[in-house]
C-alpha cells in the first residue's frame, strides 16, 4: 500500500492542483472530487481482478496487473500487450519527467539550484534505490510515505487554521464555479464549466491514477490472499490522495488569496506563494522540500510499474535496459518546459486507461461476485 501511495502521492498533489486551479478555476476542485468518487469504485474493481488473475513468477514472487487479467480473464493477449506497452511508456511521463520537472522548478525558484544539477542528483539517488529491486523500493517507501504525508499535512493544516475565516467562502466558490454560476453569460458559463470539468477530471486521474491499472501491479505483488481486502486498500489510496491531499492543497491556495493575484504564476510556485503567506520565506523552502519527497517517492513507485510492464513484454532481460532509460529520463525531464511535460503525461494517461477499462468492464461480473462473496462471509 505504501509503494502504491508513493506512486500516487506525488507532484500532482502540489504542482498539479495549482495547475488545475489556474487552468480550470476553483470549480476544478469539485470535479476532482467527482473523479475520485468514481475512481474509488474503479480502483476496487481493478485490484480485485489483479489478485484473482495474478501468477507466480520464476522467482516465486507474485506477478499481477491488468496485462494478466486482460490475457487470462478477458482472453485478449493483444489488449494485454497494448496495456504493458502503454504502461511502460507512461512511466516515463506521469511517473518520471513530470515529477523531475516539478522538483527542478521548485528547487530553482526557491534555492536557485540549476535544473541540470537537480536532474543529475535525482538520477544518482534513483540508481542507488533501483539496484536493490522491489525489496529496497518497498523498504524506502514504507519509511518515506508516512513521514512525507505527515510533514506536508502538518504545514498545510496550520495554514488553513490561520486562514480559517476564508474556508466557507472558498468552498461556496468551488461549488459555484463547478456548475458555471460565476461566469455570467450563458456561453461563458458553459465554457467555464467545461474547462473546470476537463481540467478537474484530468488532474484528479493524474493524481490518484484510478482506472489506469498502474497500482494493480504492486497491490498484486502482496502476500494477501483476500482480493476484496486488497481492493479496500486501493479505495483508501484514492481517497487519501485526492479527497484529502489534493483538497488540502487547493484550499491552502484559495484561502490564502494568492490565487486571485497569481499573475501567471502556476504549478509549485503558486503553492509556495500560498504557504509563504503564513511561513514567510520559509514557505517556499517547505514546498520545495515537500516536492522533493513526493516526487522521489513517485519515481520509485513508477519505476516498479515500468519494470513489470517491460518484463511482461520482453522478459527479465529487458529490466536492466528499462532502468537505464528510466534514469536517463530523469535528467531530460528536469530540463524540459512544464507545459509539454504535462501534455505528454495526460496523453499517456488516457491511452493507458483504454485497455484497462475494457478489461474492468468485461470482467465486472467477476469483481462483483467477489464482493458479494466477501460481504456475505463478513455479514456486511
Amino acid at each position: 500500500m505504501c509503494t502504491a501511495l508513493a506512486a500516487t502521492v506525488g507532484t500532482g498533489n502540489i504542482a498539479g492542483v495549482a495547475t488545475a486551479l489556474t487552468l480550470g478555476g476553483p470549480g476544478a476542485v469539485f470535479w476532482m472530487w467527482i473523479s475520485a468518487f468514481f475512481g474509488m469504485m474503479l480502483a476496487f474493481a481493478e485490484n480485485v481482478l489483479g489478485i484473482l488473475y495474478r501468477e507466480r513468477g520464476t522467482d516465486g514472487a507474485w506477478r499481477g496487473g491488468p496485462m494478466l487479467y486482460l490475457k487470462n480473464g478477458l482472453g485478449s493477449p493483444f489488449l494485454a500487450g497494448a496495456f504493458a506497452g502503454l504502461a511502460a511508456a507512461a512511466s516515463f511521463g506521469v511517473g518520471n519527467m513530470v515529477q523531475c520537472n516539478s522538483i527542478a522548478q521548485g528547487l530553482w525558484g526557491t534555492f536557485g539550484v540549476p535544473p541540470l544539477v537537480t536532474g543529475l542528483a535525482a538520477a544518482a539517488l534513483l540508481t542507488a534505490a533501483l539496484t536493490g529491486g522491489l525489496t529496497r523500493i518497498t523498504r524506502v517507501t514504507g519509511m518515506l510515505v508516512p513521514f512525507m504525508a505527515l510533514f506536508y499535512m502538518g504545514g498545510a493544516v496550520y495554514v488553513l487554521f490561520v486562514h480559517r475565516t476564508a474556508l466557507l467562502p472558498v468552498l461556496r466558490e468551488v461549488v459555484a464555479c463547478a456548475v458555471g454560476l460565476r461566469q455570467g453569460a450563458a456561453g461563458l458559463a458553459g465554457y467555464g464549466m467545461a474547462q473546470a470539468v476537463r481540467v478537474g477530471v484530468a488532474r484528479g486521474v493524474f493524481s490518484n491514477e484510478a482506472g489506469l491499472g498502474s497500482s494493480v501491479m504492486v497491490h498484486a505483488a502482496g502476500a494477501i490472499s483476500e482480493p476484496c481486502e486488497q481492493g479496500m486498500w486501493a479505495v483508501f489510496e484514492v481517497f487519501f490522495d485526492t479527497i484529502v491531499m489534493c483538497t488540502v492543497t487547493a484550499l491552502v491556495i484559495l484561502s490564502s488569496g494568492v490565487y486571485q493575484g497569481a499573475g501567471g504564476v502556476t504549478g509549485a510556485l503558486l503553492t509556495a506563494a500560498a504557504f509563504s503567506t503564513v511561513f514567510g520565506r520559509a514557505g517556499g523552502a517547505f514546498v520545495a522540500l515537500s516536492l522533493v519527497l513526493f516526487a522521489f517517492s513517485t519515481l520509485l513507485g513508477w519505476s516498479f510499474y515500468g519494470q513489470r510492464a517491460a518484463e511482461y513484454l520482453f522478459g527479465a532481460r529487458a529490466v536492466p535496459v528499462y532502468r537505464a532509460l528510466f534514469v536517463a529520463a530523469v535528467v531530460l525531464g528536469s530540463t524540459m518546459r512544464l507545459e509539454p511535460v504535462w501534455a505528454l503525461a495526460d496523453t499517456f494517461n488516457g491511452l493507458m486507461a483504454l485497455p484497462n477499462l475494457a478489461g474492468v468492464l468485461g470482467l465486472r461480473r467477476q469483481a462483483l461476485a467477489e464482493w458479494r462473496r466477501y460481504a456475505r462471509a463478513n455479514h456486511i
